[in-house]
């Protein structure tokens, strides 16, 4: 057995054999239908050759297919917003996004199992020291439209102005030919942005976490979220998130989740 197997036989110590109810919640067509977001590079990192989505992100949906004893049908989208917007459609039987209150409305989420800090990029004579500094008027921030931490700006951000673009690449440029004051993104990323645009410095702390959990419609019964709670926590005890994300690389980039 590899690591990771190991990992997995332990952590099926940890939970409760999935009963028909539980099966009935999260797989009630026979197959594990996984809503996963393509669009972030640090929970899917690739594909495999038959075109399936690799990362941390598919490989916790795998996990809990197999203990679930079923196929896995990964449900690809662009975005987290879209996989939101698919909730009540029955595409998808769990959805692996950031959870946020702002998509609570039809999904009922997990803890989450790991995080990734928000930050913001500035000019380097910007007399911005802080995350703290950026709610002030006449200050704008460029965003990406219905990123996890947008929806945290958009609920938090009092007087600064919010300037949303479709992609990461619109925020950047954005950023650079209108002359916005702050731009806004996973820290990651904006390592990345930094490291090749010149004059340009990133603040040291954080104004949020995405935090990515797996959810569920509303429409199913509770015995699925339930199940889905104890996966999410049996996974970061046994330390099996943490494997996931040092086989995908992106240590130090993703967090595990507190327990």
């Amino acid at each position: 057995m590899t690591d990771i197997e190991n990992l997995v036989e332990n952590l099926k110590h940890l939970l409760p054999a999935p009963t028909h109810e539980i099966r009935h919640a999260l797989c009630p067509k026979g197959v594990l239908r996984a809503g996963i977001s393509l669009s972030n590079f640090l929970l899917v990192t690739g594909k495999s050759s038959s075109g399936a989505p690799e990362g941390v992100s598919p490989d916790m949906a795998k996990t809990l297919a197999n203990l679930l004893q079923c196929d896995i049908d990964y449900c690809t989208f662009d975005s987290p917003g879209a996989v939101a917007d698919a909730a009540q459609e029955d595409v998808w039987d769990i959805g692996n996004i950031g959870a946020d209150p702002a998509r609570s409305d039809f999904i009922n989420f997990t803890s989450p199992y790991c995080e990734i800090e928000s930050t913001c990029l500035v000019r380097k004579d910007s007399p911005m020291k802080s995350c703290h500094d950026i709610d002030k008027p006449d200050v704008t921030i460029s965003t990406k439209k219905r990123a996890a931490y947008t929806l945290w700006l958009e609920r938090n951000i009092k007087h600064a102005q919010l300037i949303q673009f479709d992609t990461m690449d619109d925020c950047v440029e954005g950023f650079l030919e209108q002359n916005i004051a702050i731009l806004a993104g996973l820290r990651p990323r904006l390592m990345e942005d930094v490291a090749r645009l010149n004059s340009m410095r990133l603040l040291p702390d954080k104004f949020a976490a995405v935090q990515q959990a797996i959810g569920t419609p509303k429409t199913r019964s509770s015995e699925g979220i339930s199940f889905l709670e104890k996966f999410i926590m049996a996974a970061k005890e046994t330390g099996l998130v943490k494997a996931f994300i040092e086989k995908h690389g992106v240590s130090g980039k993703l967090s595990v989740a507190s327990i």
